[in-house]
């Protein structure tokens, strides 16, 4: 049997340098691809634009916002999934407070204030405490001013918009699912995920000690490490 491609879908205003080491690694035994989420000012229009390119079949890895974005996918084409994987993410719509929030950000990277808004989109709290946190936040600055603001209100509206997806959790019966997550995560924190895995009604969580919001790049032997085992696992077939 053929392997499954892969589609590894990134956080907010990140590029493929997020997953530079799960793409080159697994990359040696599956067909990864990098499912860029640029366009679309709404979930279903940046999952809409997923599946046009997307091969009939395949797994899903999505961080973040790519989580959320993965769960979308989920949503609209459930029988072209083979398995997924949400790490460091949120099933959950914006707060109305969460929302209302971002539109000061918007503004600012409209009127060309990038460098605020990355400011407030990087918090080195929500790292691990053993993290370079100097590297980690230098490179989400590069991702972020070679995205732009252009790509930043897109995706910041899309995340003002998105509809809660728990539902969608529990809706996930005949895919292997897996939820990796930092135990240092201060964005999404550890009970969050917790709560995500319980809803999958055969979801499984792993924990990465060492990392935070970021597990792929705090710790990406680990994480890559999770991704083949589960790319590797044995479909099982399950009662719907």
């Amino acid at each position: 049997m053929p392997r499954e491609t892969l589609l590894m879908i990134p956080p907010m205003l990140c590029d493929a340098r997020i997953f530079e080491h799960q793409i080159r690694s697994l990359g040696n035994d599956h067909a990864v691809m990098f499912a860029p989420i640029t366009r679309g000012e709404r979930m279903e229009e940046v999952a809409s634009q997923i599946l046009t390119w997307a091969p009939p079949k395949f797994a899903l890895a999505g961080m973040g916002m790519g989580g959320m974005v993965a769960l979308e996918v989920m949503r609209r084409a459930a029988e072209r999934v083979t398995r997924i994987a949400l790490i460091a993410t949120n099933a959950q719509a914006d707060t109305p407070e969460t929302a209302a929030g971002r539109e000061p950000h918007i503004i600012a990277a409209r009127s060309g204030r990038m460098d605020d808004v990355l400011q407030h989109e990087m918090n080195s709290t929500w790292l691990a405490p053993d993290t370079d946190k100097a590297a980690v936040i230098q490179l989400l600055k590069e991702m972020g001013h070679a995205l732009g603001s252009k790509i930043y209100v897109r995706q910041a509206r899309a995340m003002q918009r998105r509809k809660d997806q728990q539902a969608t959790l529990r809706q996930i019966k005949q895919q292997p699912a897996i939820v990796i997550c930092g135990r240092h995560d201060g964005q999404f924190p550890l009970k969050r995920q917790e709560f995500m895995t319980e809803m999958i009604p055969y979801g499984k969580l792993e924990v990465i000690d060492d990392a935070g919001y970021l597990p792929s790049i705090e710790a990406p032997e680990k994480v890559t490490d999770i991704l083949r085992q589960f790319m590797d696992a044995p479909m099982m077939l399950r009662p719907v």
